[in-house]
């Protein structure tokens, strides 16, 4: 997966390539579990961007930026050393200021963790909750729409 890959959203899921680096692990071997965190981060990041939600654009043209107000983990399967993952971003639903992700970890067709997210738009110069702009509900919106769209029998 290159970074080209990482731009595009194909029915409404946004994929995230991770290779596993020594210093991701445990003295095991095993992915840190705060690391799931990070990798998803990262993969929510590429995910607003292949959206034309770059971050610097969004504190630059609104002052205002997506901060996490939930998230909930589930650890189905250890990721470990030298592993290929996948971080899949799926939009759930989009709200007034607020946004649900579901952040799928796979190693290939097995799925190692489960991320559910609720982010906020935020007001930097006050550091309130504020509704969104039009044109990220747009989008978030159009990502959630494409996923539930019916796909193609082939």
């Amino acid at each position: 997966m290159s970074e080209s890959d990482s731009a595009a959203i194909r029915d409404g899921v946004h994929r995230f390539g991770v290779r596993i680096y020594f210093e991701d692990t445990d003295a095991g071997g095993v992915v840190y579990h705060a690391n799931y965190l990070h990798f998803a981060e990262r993969a929510r990041t590429e995910a607003l961007r292949a959206m034309g939600l770059p971050h610097s654009e969004m504190m630059r043209q609104f002052g205002m930026i997506f901060v996490v107000r939930h998230a909930e983990l589930d650890y189905q399967r250890p990721a470990r050393l030298d592993d290929w993952l996948t971080i899949e971003t799926t939009t759930v639903s989009v709200g007034g200021a607020s946004v649900r992700l579901r952040q799928r970890v796979r190693r290939g067709e097995e799925t190692l963790a489960v991320v559910d997210l609720t982010l906020v738009s935020l007001r930097l110069q006050t550091g309130r909750a504020e509704r969104m702009p039009a044109s990220w509900r747009v989008a978030l919106t159009a990502m959630a729409g494409a996923a539930d769209a019916p796909k193609p029998v082939s």
